[in-house]
């Protein structure tokens, strides 16, 4: 899809840097499941960490279609970890950068966007993921500062991050009675309780938080208290879309794997391509992944021109996942013996693909969404 000359110059510099300092490194990150902190320094320094956020706190001073961008290119560097953990700020900076003071911007999102500190963001609670509402993380008022208790779980970057945006309860409301705060590394009664061993998506730190009567002070509620249900809301229709084209893209780097191996691979006297069974499904995983890019930058761009999409990004979402899916499945069936082993890139993005139907609001909460969006 042919962008506006400054779309395409940022994604040439995100290729760049996917190429250069992502994909050498990648499989020893993948087997040590973490990647080095100065990547995040090194992305900011190269003007592909931050393009997607205001000038005035070190950003680039793009827009969200800037941030899709990078992530369907960093990708190309072989790793959904590296760019899960790498974009965790893409998830971890939207409530402050909606609900902050001009003081706690500076203060949280500005050391971000330098790539000199590590942001997350703490929704999923052990007996709490899709129902938002059910949050029992909770933040108790004494005197100017809250104490806050409770645990998050399947936090990404949450094991290194130097703040955390936390989503707590402060009153009973279930909708209205929930509000940000960043919590900051080194706070009393903040642990990491474990490093999760995950099946996909190793490179990036995935952790479970505890918090125990942590001390926090006024100045780190993000919003007035309540507010943080509707700011979420907002949040997830971005996130959700930065999942849909994790998957047309985790897609296209899949075909294009098994359109090289099948033009390679000897069978019976012939390349696999010489099979008609090989070339239309080739074919249609194509058609597929064609079909997810269109309708993702479609909601990118209407999203990108203010428009407040729910049903169209839920369709993105869950579209984009499913073809990951079977394009994944099919170079892998591709490749053979091969797409099972661990030296093939195939062999990752179809691990990786397998988040796509879960994190960010599952392929089944997805379906209401569409189905609420069509009255029904």
């Amino acid at each position: 899809m042919k962008l506006d000359d400054h779309y395409e110059l940022y994604r040439q510099t995100c290729l760049r840097f996917a190429k250069e300092k992502i994909a050498p490194f990648v499989d020893e990150w993948e087997e040590a499941e973490l990647f080095p902190l100065e990547l995040y320094r090194e992305a900011a320094a190269a003007g592909v960490l931050a393009a997607a956020y205001p000038e005035e706190y070190g950003g680039g001073g793009g827009d969200m279609l800037d941030g899709l961008i990078g992530v369907e290119a960093w990708l190309t560097g072989g790793s959904s970890g590296v760019v899960a953990g790498l974009g965790s700020l893409g998830i971890a900076l939207p409530p402050i950068l909606v609900l902050g003071s001009e003081e706690q911007k500076r203060r949280f999102v500005s050391p971000v966007l330098a790539g000199e500190k590590v942001a997350a963001l703490a929704i999923t609670e052990p007996g709490t993921g899709s129902d938002v509402a059910g949050i029992s993380t909770r933040a108790v008022r004494d005197g100017s500062d809250y104490l806050i208790s409770g645990s998050k779980l399947f936090i990404t970057s949450g094991a290194r991050a130097d703040t955390v945006s936390v989503l707590a309860r402060t009153g009973a409301d279930k909708h209205g009675g929930l509000t940000f705060f960043v919590i900051e590394k080194g706070m009393p009664g903040f642990t990491v309780s474990r490093a999760l061993k995950k099946t996909g998506w190793r490179a990036s730190d995935t952790a479970e938080l505890a918090f125990d009567e942590v001390r926090v002070p006024e100045a780190n509620r993000i919003g007035e208290e309540g507010s943080g249900f509707v700011a979420l809301m907002k949040n997830f229709q971005h996130e959700r879309l930065a999942l849909a084209f994790y998957g047309h893209a985790t897609a296209a780097i899949a075909l294009e794997d098994a359109i090289a191996y099948a033009k390679e691979r000897q069978a019976f006297g012939r390349p696999l391509v010489g099979f008609q069974v090989t070339r239309h499904k080739l074919a249609r995983m194509a058609t597929e992944v064609e079909a997810a890019r269109t309708l993702d930058y479609s909601c990118a761009l209407r999203v990108r021109d203010g428009e407040y999409l729910v049903t169209e990004v839920s369709m993105a979402k869950n579209f984009a996942a499913e073809v990951a899916q079977r394009v994944c499945y099919e170079a892998v069936q591709i490749f053979g013996g091969m797409g099972f082993m661990r030296e093939t890139r195939v062999e990752r993005l179809s691990r990786d693909a397998r988040l796509l139907p879960i994190g960010g609001g599952t392929t089944e909460i997805m379906n209401e969404i569409i189905a609420k969006g069509l009255g029904l």
